[in-house]
């Protein structure tokens, strides 16, 4: 089968690429990426369950927190608060000494051996002038623990230390004792390990983002920008500032999958944001990535799958939403001298990030009289009269192939054709077959070439697999995955219509996740790379900047990209049978200096056990014409010209 590679009509392509799409689902935040390792850490936890337009989110401050044993009594209480913006703590009352409380910490703590910890918390005494014991025990033996003298002066006092785990150690548990019988209130607890980048992010997997070389970071999201009401949206200046101060928030994921069938509550009712991680931790995500930062903001639309809310247009209200974007890009970009420029720098950040890009909105679509063409016109005006170099990225909705669909994009042409600079480019979503994404691999050779594309959220679902369910590992096949490598072909041929992709979701935690298949599973101890990783990864690494002309037959898929004298194929064999593959070309394709490969059953995927039953694989180097593709296999060949 003949793969053709031609230097005539080739382009440099004009965007960003491969990059990263990050958002709060599947306790990738709170309970991953963010190092913080306790659960519940302020006493601010909520409850959320219910349906459409009827959320009920109530105050469960004690959840992850038990105690001990017996002749303990736990009370939230809020009076006289530490933090006004998290008022709630914990009132810790025991009746004999040696007893406390205990945290969840999700499933418990994993402590590595050598690595230190730096536990801190807040307490208010009384009359109790006795010690506390803090920290990790196991089976009720000090492991990392101190003993800690409160000042029994009726005010909140911050207590930390640091401690070096002597041994390695999983799901122990976090505890606080006294050491004789009183009362005393507890509030904001932490334990960061040493290792944590930046003091912010669990090392192996700020590591395995890294090793994507991403492009790009989009975040926070998706629908936990919208949030499931108005009310619940991200906002973002609620983000930033004192950690303890950030008002704790629920997640929108909480009550994903909510039906009569399990009351309208999930597993998941106690999901939050304690936001520790906020914008400006994102932006510093970017940093140490090398990555661009691409924020989105709301427009004033609530979740459209789970909320008919939305701000009407001649609201006065819907002005705080355009002036949350415009403060946005004057806190990333602004001077020290600017109200949020100032904010940035006094964090510890006085050189501007440098945003160049921003989103705005997610999966909005025209709906319900929420005038969405309208409002959004109304944003990129306003934006742009401040900030005219700001790159938007507009949305054409959740889907493709749809009305909703067609029209964003008949609404988005006439916008262009007034205005070039109108957007960017468009955020397409799909979660799709592999059948579906062979059958569109093609699909952007078709666009006009003024419509440009952000391909933000996609991953092909197998059917049976689990796809768009809690907790789903295996629906991360190299079935799905050869599917997602030919469909990327068809986006690296488009790099002048498709400027940036992102698989979505990212992250997942193995027993706490609300929508599979993710790119990276992980646990409290381990983490390991899916074959979907894989061949993002090999998009990312091995492109250039200059696009070729490749045409594949015989139901091959292949894409030529071109940097600094290498040239970098990539082609997809979906069949089950073995293919000669022959290259043809119109310039010298020279030595063929690497292959790396990835074939195998369709039907395997890799696991927290064992992480490497399919992985990319160095293969030696053939004739540079000619190559032998194994069934259900992706290649990258490296050629020098």
């Amino acid at each position: 089968m003949k793969i053709t590679i031609r230097e005539e009509g080739k382009y440099t392509a004009p965007g960003e690429g491969v990059g990263v799409f990050f958002e709060d689902l599947n306790y990738d935040l709170d309970g991953g990426l963010y190092a913080e390792m306790l659960e519940n850490r302020n006493f601010e936890a909520k409850d959320v369950h219910g349906e459409w337009d009827n959320y009920i989110v109530e105050n469960d401050g004690g959840y992850g927190w038990t105690p001990t044993g017996e002749g303990v009594a736990l009370k939230i209480k809020w009076d006289r608060p530490l933090f006004i913006e998290n008022p709630h703590y914990l009132r810790l009352t025991v009746q004999k000494a040696g007893e406390g409380v205990k945290n969840k910490a999700y499933d418990g703590i994993y402590l590595q051996k050598g690595m230190g910890y730096t536990i801190s918390f807040y307490a208010r005494s009384y009359d109790y002038k006795k010690k506390l014991w803090v920290g990790v025990l196991d089976g009720g033996k000090a492991v990392l623990a101190k003993k800690v003298r409160l000042r029994p002066d009726g005010k909140w006092h911050r207590y930390e230390f640091h401690a070096k785990s002597r041994v390695e150690l999983d799901k122990a548990s976090f505890e606080v004792r006294m050491t004789e019988a009183g009362a005393i209130h507890l509030d904001c607890f932490s334990m960061m390990p040493d290792n944590a980048v930046k003091g912010i992010f669990r090392r192996d997997l700020a590591e395995m983002l890294r090793d994507l070389k991403p492009k790009f970071v989009r975040f926070p999201g998706g629908c936990v920008v919208e949030g499931n009401n108005l009310e619940n949206r991200y906002l973002w200046k609620a983000s930033v500032g004192q950690k303890e101060r950030r008002r704790h928030n629920w997640n929108r994921w909480a009550v994903h999958g909510v039906c009569p069938e399990n009351n309208f509550r999930t597993p998941f009712s106690h999901y939050g944001q304690t936001l520790g991680v906020g914008y400006y931790e994102y932006f510093l995500l970017c940093e140490c990535l090398g990555a661009k930062p691409l924020p989105v903001v709301s427009v004033g639309i609530a979740c459209q799958y789970m909320s008919t809310q939305f701000v009407p247009l001649d609201d006065p209200a819907l002005e705080v939403y355009i002036q949350e974007a415009l403060d946005l890009v004057e806190f990333a970009n602004g001077g020290a001298d600017t109200v949020w420029g100032r904010v940035r720098a006094e964090m510890g950040h006085p050189k501007p990030f440098g945003l160049e890009y921003l989103g705005v909105g997610n999966e909005q679509w025209e709906d319900r009289g929420n005038e969405f063409y309208k409002r959004f016109e109304l944003f990129e005006k306003r934006i742009h009269e401040k900030y005219p170099a700001i790159k938007i990225i507009g949305t054409v909705g959740p889907t493709v192939d749809t009305p909703s669909h067609k029209s964003a994009w008949e609404w988005t042409k006439e916008n262009l054709a007034k205005n070039p600079d109108f957007v960017y480019a468009s955020d397409e979503h799909f979660y799709a077959s592999p059948e579906w994404l062979y059958r569109h691999a093609n699909m952007y050779d078709d666009y006009p070439s003024n419509c440009r594309v952000y391909a933000g959220e996609y991953a092909a679902h197998v059917p049976g697999s689990g796809c768009a369910g809690f907790n789903a590992p295996q629906a991360n096949l190299w079935e799905g995955a050869l599917a997602e490598a030919a469909f990327m072909t068809g986006m690296e041929r488009n790099s002048d219509i498709v400027v940036m992709s992102s698989y979505a979701p990212l992250f997942g935690r193995l027993g706490y996740t609300q929508w599979s298949p993710d790119l990276i599973w992980f646990d409290g101890k381990r983490a390991y790379a899916t074959v979907n990783y894989y061949v993002q990864q090999l998009f990312s690494l091995f492109t250039g900047n200059v696009v070729l002309n490749t045409e594949a037959e015989g139901g091959l898929y292949a894409s030529a990209t071109e940097l600094e004298g290498l040239v970098y194929v990539k082609v997809v064999n979906p069949s089950d049978k073995e293919v000669e593959a022959e290259f043809e070309g119109d310039f010298d394709f020279g030595s063929l200096t690497r292959i790396i490969r990835m074939a195998g059953d369709p039907a395997v995927y890799n696991t927290i056990d064992e992480p490497e039953k399919l992985v990319p694989e160095d293969v030696a180097p053939t004739a540079p014409r000619s190559l032998t593709l194994p069934p259900h296999s992706f290649h990258v060949l490296i050629f020098h010209k």
